[in-house]
């Protein structure tokens, strides 16, 4: 195992770092300092490496215009409906920056920010930690919020990711890994990739894309993925043909299972009773992502607070009361 580190630029004064995980297997792992971000996951195939999820040109790519690409994103994940949320007695007024939704944290979220790291090397696995203090009033949110993101790589092909993060006044976290998996290959879609999910209820979406009608069974509807179904078949039924953008409730911490037509598959554990199925409709080959286009990736993002659209109170975070989240994602490759 070995673990390499090397600086890319500048952002805000703080030093950018790009580190290097290497297993055994010769499976390779990127990770930036910049928004605690799963950069790259490079599957060894022979002489070569293929990178199984969507990535920029570059780690300098990053911080020039905000992308969500494998980044952790908060303080929440998602939208909060209206830009408001009821904190007792008192109404906070978050920042609206996707009309008149509060989304993925403020204009200036977890992921773009500049984490402390420290890592080790051990005979079976390496470690990277990165930490970072989010502080009161930061995108309007209450409270101090010390938020730290482990990621571990070990013989076995597996990537641990673990969250934690503590506040000292009352406050809204939902933080979550936001990897996009593109099994084939950036330069396709995820048209035959499948996807099988342990999930018995889905949330059916408003115009807003908020979940508004509650839990539904996915019995019966597209949206049923206890088989495995190709996200090819599914994506032009579902929110006039631009894919899915839609949360699930899990049956076990099995989550999901991904398996691209070139035979290379991640299975996704996770602590989190749900997850949201995005697949990178909004991609359009401009900007900082000009290389990447719509359903070229698919994301599971592991949320602790499921959004129901309705009911927040899940995402209240009390001192005293640490968020804790691990996912792990196990990778294979055909033989």
């Amino acid at each position: 195992m070995s673990v390499t580190l090397e600086k890319y630029g500048d952002f805000k004064g703080e030093p950018l770092y790009e580190l290097t995980l290497t297993n055994h297997n010769g499976m390779v792992v990127k990770l930036l300092n910049y928004g605690a971000t799963l950069e790259q996951v490079l599957l060894p195939e022979g002489e070569h490496h293929t990178n199984v999820i969507l990535s920029l040109d570059s780690p300098a790519a990053y911080h020039q215009e905000r992308n969500f690409l494998g980044g952790t994103v908060g303080r929440v994940i998602g939208r909060v409906p209206g830009h408001l949320w009821h904190r007792g007695s008192e109404l906070v007024s978050l920042p609206a920056n996707e009309g008149d939704n509060a989304i993925h944290g403020g204009d200036d979220g977890l992921d773009q920010q500049v984490w402390n790291l420290s890592y080790r090397q051990e005979a079976s696995q390496d470690q990277v930690t990165f930490t970072e203090v989010d502080f009161a009033g930061h995108n309007l949110y209450p409270g101090n919020v010390k938020v730290t993101v482990v990621y571990t790589l070990d013989d076995d092909n597996q990537l641990h990711y673990d969250l934690t993060a503590t506040t000292d006044a009352m406050t809204l976290f939902n933080a979550t890994n936001h990897v996009y998996f593109a099994l084939d290959g950036a330069d396709s879609t995820v048209d035959e990739t499948t996807l099988e999910l342990a999930s018995d209820y889905y949330g059916p979406l408003a115009a807003n894309h908020l979940p508004m009608s509650g839990w539904q069974p996915v019995a019966g509807t597209v949206f049923d993925f206890r088989e495995p179904q190709k996200l090819g078949a599914v994506m032009p039924q579902v929110q006039n043909g631009a894919g899915l953008d839609h949360p699930f409730l899990l049956n076990n911490d099995v989550a999901a299972t991904l398996t691209g037509a070139s035979g290379r598959q991640v299975t996704m554990t996770t602590t989190a009773p749900a997850v949201a199925v995005y697949t990178a409709n909004h991609f359009d080959g401009t900007g900082v992502a000009h290389n990447l286009h719509q359903h070229n990736g698919v994301t599971l993002e592991a949320q602790v607070a499921p959004p129901s659209g309705q009911d927040w109170s899940a995402l209240t975070l009390m001192p005293g009361e640490p968020y804790h989240l691990t996912t792990t994602w196990a990778f294979s490759t055909p033989l």
